[in-house]
C-alpha cells in the first residue's frame, strides 16, 4: 500500500479539484448561446492567452528545446501555422505538422 500513496495523493490533489470545475462548466454551459458577445470575448481571451504561452515557449525555450536553434523553432512554428490554415483551421494538423517539422529540421541540421 505504501507504493500507491503518491498516486492516491495525485488523484485527490490534482485530478478531483479540476474535475469538479469541468463538470460544473458542463452543467452551467447548457443553454448558452455560442454566438453571444460574452462567449466570443471569452474565446478570444483564451486564444490570446494560449498564443502568448506558445510564443513564450518557442522564443524562450525551456529544457531540451533550448538546445534547438531559434530559427528552427520559428520555422517549425510557421510550418505548423501554415498547415493549420491549409487544413481549414485544424489544430490537430497544425500541431502534428509543427512537431514533425521541428524534428525533421533539427535532424537535418544535425546539432
Amino acid at each position: 500500500m505504501t507504493e500507491l500513496w503518491p498516486y492516491v495523493l495525485l488523484v485527490l490533489v490534482g485530478f478531483l479539484p479540476n474535475e469538479v470545475w469541468r463538470w460544473l462548466g458542463v452543467v452551467f454551459a447548457r443553454g448558452l448561446d455560442e454566438t453571444s458577445e460574452v462567449l466570443v470575448w471569452v474565446r478570444a481571451v483564451a486564444t490570446a492567452i494560449l498564443t502568448g504561452v506558445v510564443a513564450k515557449i518557442v522564443v524562450f525555450a525551456p529544457g531540451a528545446l533550448a538546445g534547438v536553434p531559434l530559427w528552427v523553432r520559428l520555422g517549425a512554428a510557421g510550418i505548423g501555422f501554415a498547415a493549420f490554415l491549409i487544413a481549414r483551421q485544424s489544430v490537430f494538423a497544425g500541431v502534428v505538422s509543427g512537431t514533425l517539422a521541428l524534428m525533421a529540421i533539427d535532424l537535418l541540421v544535425g546539432r
